[in-house]
């Protein structure tokens, strides 16, 4: 390391982002970027330890010691190439990745972890982050592999694939690829053309995209399984329902059918009049708390929502971390997303028991809910605390129950109780040849997540496809 004793010298400062007024006129990002010699001098504050615990927080395990030590030294070429050694695309979780490296970091034990995104984020700028076409020689294989699915986990395997020399089809569902990344996503946190880049490289070098295609119904199981192999990466898809009186409402909608007609229309996509969900001039509540609750918060606010309230069941989290959550675990700590700083109120335990109609009958005007607190692993209601809270427009965030189970049920896929599909350390499922991964697999996780898993998943398709061809 050049100064092994800078992080006592150096205080810790994270990039600045645009003033609340001003970013929330517009769907563009609004980090700004720090200086050279601020990232320099940030970087300069890594200790390489001797057991470097950001390894443990990051399921990528990027070389982060490494690449921290190369862009003190000015080596911002080289560090890219240590961060592509083990992250297929560091300017996504440069931008929306939690950073649980940072929780991890040993200088986190003082609250001052080295800024670890930020300097990802940067040298994910670099032009050795995006390597030439011609620089990636593959030796064909003679194999060809499908991929379900174009979020993050389907397109680190698509490179990674592509890369041992199998020819590649994605297939997507949707107008266009990216998956959560492109649909679930708001621009302001991930511009669009950060996947096109990705996408269109990877095109570049021989991987076929085949969008609008719904595998099952368009494109059947024997000509699924006439690849040599078949990876579902769908992602966990169905979202978790809200059974109470008054569901059926005009302004009750899962986030991400919210979420996804603000990304098209970002894009230039028209979105059906007699479908639109907005939030213009209206009183907004959001039931559940982690990112997408938050995305629906800074996407309402930018729509020009009258008022934006966000619900969570559980109780309000700690200040500081608990005993029973010590360094290097995940900080299970109270957090306000750059959204929330951007306008909204927050409410902790607190259970909607009902949607209560307007005068006509099928608007909504307001949801009925208790206060609650959790008690032995069950959720009991607190006797008169009855609240209503008048809404124009709810949007439920409260997670995801697994993937959609046609595909599954058509290739004879095992799924556990939480409605993943069941896999090995591989990616390999019940019934050969046919791997998945991502939340497919996992369930509802991280964008680094997904790539990790993604990466496994190729690889334990390469290996499966290395030995003589099956019959």
């Amino acid at each position: 390391m050049g100064d092994p004793r800078a992080f006592l010298k150096v205080k810790r400062h994270k990039s600045k982002e645009a003033p609340v007024p001003e970013r929330i006129k517009t769907w563009r990002e609004f980090a700004i970027e720090p200086p050279p010699e601020e990232l320099l001098s940030q970087a300069s504050r890594c200790m390489d330890c001797g057991i470097p615990f950001c390894h443990q927080g990051c399921p990528l395990g990027n070389l982060i010691p490494e690449w921290n030590d190369l862009v003190y030294r000015g080596e911002t070429e080289a560090a890219a190439a240590r961060l592509l050694a083990t992250n297929n695309f560091p300017e996504i979780t440069g931008r929306i990745c939690p950073a649980p490296c940072e929780a991890s970091c040993v200088l986190n034990l003082e609250g001052e972890p080295v800024t670890i995104k930020d300097i990802e984020r940067a040298i994910s700028r670099s032009p050795r982050a995006h390597p030439k076409i011609d620089a990636i020689d593959a030796k064909p294989s003679g194999r060809k592999v499908a991929i379900v699915g174009s979020g993050p986990a389907g397109l680190a395997a698509a490179d990674q694939l592509q890369k041992y020399g199998h020819a590649v089809t994605v297939f997507e569902r949707d107008a266009r690829i990216g998956g959560l990344l492109r649909y679930g996503i708001p621009d302001f946190k991930l511009e669009k053309w950060l996947i096109d880049d990705r996408v269109n490289e990877l095109a570049a070098r021989g991987v076929t995209f085949r969008t609008r295609v719904d595998v099952g119904a368009d494109l059947g199981r024997d000509a699924l399984l006439a690849f040599d192999a078949v990876l579902l990466a769908t992602g966990a898809r169905v979202p978790r329902d809200l059974s109470a009186p008054g569901r059926e409402l005009v302004g009750v909608h899962y986030a991400m059918d919210f979420l996804s007609q603000q990304n098209d229309r970002v894009a230039g996509v028209s979105v059906p009049k007699d479908r639109e969900i907005l939030a213009t001039g209206k009183r907004v509540v959001v039931i559940g708390g982690g990112d997408t609750g938050s995305d629906c918060v800074g996407t309402s606010i930018r729509q020009g929502a009258t008022s934006v309230m966000q619900l969570e069941l559980m109780p309000k989290p700690s200040l500081s971390r608990m005993p029973e959550n010590p360094w290097p675990e995940w900080p299970l700590v109270f957090r306000t997303s750059s959204s929330q700083e951007e306008g909204c109120d927050r409410d902790f335990g607190v259970m909607t028991t009902g949607f209560v109609a307007a005068e006509d009958g099928k608007t909504l005007a307001a949801l009925s809910a208790v206060r609650a607190e959790l008690r032995g692993g069950k959720i009991l209601q607190q006797a008169g605390s009855d609240l209503s809270i008048p809404a124009d427009l709810v949007l439920l965030a409260m997670g995801f129950t697994g993937v959609e189970r046609s595909l599954p049920e058509l290739l004879g896929l095992a799924l556990d109780a939480r409605g993943n599909v069941v896999t090995d350390a591989a990616g390999s499922t019940n019934v050969p040849r046919v791997f998945a991964t991502g939340d497919a697999s996992r369930g509802q996780s991280l964008v680094v997540w997904a790539i990790a898993d993604g990466r496994r998943a190729a690889e334990g398709i390469h290996k499966s496809l290395s030995g003589p061809r099956a019959v």
